[in-house]
């Protein structure tokens, strides 16, 4: 596999809109993917075109069965992408009304016993089993995660599931600390014990990073948010299994009975998400010699996790003559230096300056970066660590080294 070369990553920024710049800010670093990534331009050029189409899915004209190809064509690059060749694909209101409705259903749908889940997982997933498994007579139960490492592991699921376990969540990647979970070691672990059990996903965090195998995952729901992943607000992408999509499930009276999608949707949106899956094999051609489609996917998914872990070891152990985060004696690191489960983000306080006022400065010096607070979103991770708030430093793979070293040299005078 071939590395992201200086001369590849001007390729890679020159697809993406207001890479280096804000209309409103002016130049600026963008160190807050987490929140939402930029932009593919090719995604922004799609959603333009398709805004203006009056034709509506399933007439009988040109334009209808354009629309429903368009739509056909990405599912199916999703499933190639992902590696789903069985279930299906839907779009939805956002990622996280999508969680709620895969977990409403496997809750309804299974009868009582244990709806279990982590504490490290975002409220889209929390807040759905706290509610569903309440309305169905299950209990919740959350396994603590690791707060020293910001992960949790498949020991800890192995420990805490039972044979009436019905409904399990997993996320695949924290937006708090940027730890990943071994998403497919979680899974055998509940099966091992609860083999019926429908496993849901948030890969919402996860998604921008590449590397989604479902297949080989072992699950029942996987969602994700394509803003986060380098398309646009306005829905979500969700993939559930046959056994899931046989479930009791909102739909019209006398329609298919296994559609869960509501209503007439964004055709846009579905294009889009075939502008993903482009940008994805463009980049495995780059990265690799690969012929067959899904191993360019995979091509790709390696490159990003490798730049990106250049670009968080760098924040943290130094690049050039500047120091790291870890020679600054005031800043803690969430989740510890050297930390395997990381993709692309670094959380971090100083002792002395408010996290906010952190980002503020920074903001100041045109570096994009974000504060999350022990509210319902951040509260899991940040109060066990004594912490009210936290700086989140969140890359993504067009981030380049210069960048790392700009928050650096902010760094420095801020935390000294």
């Amino acid at each position: 596999m071939t590395e992201i070369t200086p001369a590849l990553l001007s390729e890679i920024r020159s697809r993406f809109a207001q890479v280096d710049h804000c209309p409103v800010q002016g130049p600026r670093v963008f160190f807050e993917n987490a929140g939402g990534a930029l932009t593919l331009n090719s995604v922004v050029d799609t959603s333009a075109r398709y805004a203006a189409i009056p034709d509506n899915q399933g007439r009988d004209n040109p334009g209808s069965h354009e629309l429903m190809r368009v739509i056909n064509k990405a599912k199916e690059d999703m499933r190639v992408f992902m590696n789903a060749p069985s279930g299906q694909f839907f779009v939805g209101e956002s990622g996280t009304e999508l969680l709620f409705r895969l977990i409403m259903n496997a809750c309804l749908g299974s009868g009582p016993g244990i709806v279990l889940g982590s504490t490290l997982e975002h409220p889209a997933t929390r807040s759905a089993c706290a509610r569903w498994a309440g309305i169905a007579g299950q209990q919740h139960v959350l396994i603590p995660h690791d707060d020293a490492m910001g992960t949790v592991t498949a020991d800890a699921y192995a420990a805490a599931v039972t044979p009436d376990v019905k409904v399990a969540t997993i996320l695949h990647t924290s937006p708090v600390t940027g730890m990943g979970v071994d998403v497919a070691a979680v899974a055998r672990a509940i099966r091992a014990v609860a083999p019926d059990a429908f496993i849901i996903v948030d890969g919402i965090q996860h998604a921008a990073h590449g590397r989604i195998d479902i297949a080989s995952y072992g699950i029942d729901g996987y969602v994700i948010s394509p803003y986060k992943v380098f398309s646009r607000h306005g829905y979500g992408l969700a993939w559930i299994s046959d056994r899931l999509t046989k479930l009791p499930h909102n739909a019209l009276i006398g329609g298919p009975k296994e559609n869960w999608e509501m209503g007439t949707r964004d055709t846009g949106s579905y294009a889009t998400l075939s502008d993903l899956a482009a940008y994805f094999d463009w980049l495995g051609g780059e990265v690799s010699d690969a012929t067959d489609r899904r191993a360019r996917f995979v091509a790709a998914g390696e490159a990003i996790h490798a730049q990106e872990k250049a670009l968080t070891d760098a924040m943290i152990h130094g690049t050039g003559n500047l120091p790291g985060l870890k020679d600054m004696a005031r800043v803690t690191i969430i989740g510890g230096v050297d930390n395997p489960a990381r993709e692309g983000l670094v959380s971090l306080w100083v002792e002395g300056v408010a996290s906010v006022d952190v980002v503020a400065r920074l903001n100041e010096q045109g570096i994009r970066t974000h504060l999350r607070k022990a509210d319902h979103y951040s509260g899991n991770i940040l109060d066990p660590l004594g912490q009210d708030s936290c700086v989140r430093v969140s890359m993504c793979h067009y981030n380049s080294l210069h960048e790392v070293a700009q928050f650096l040299a902010a760094m420095r005078e801020i935390a000294t």
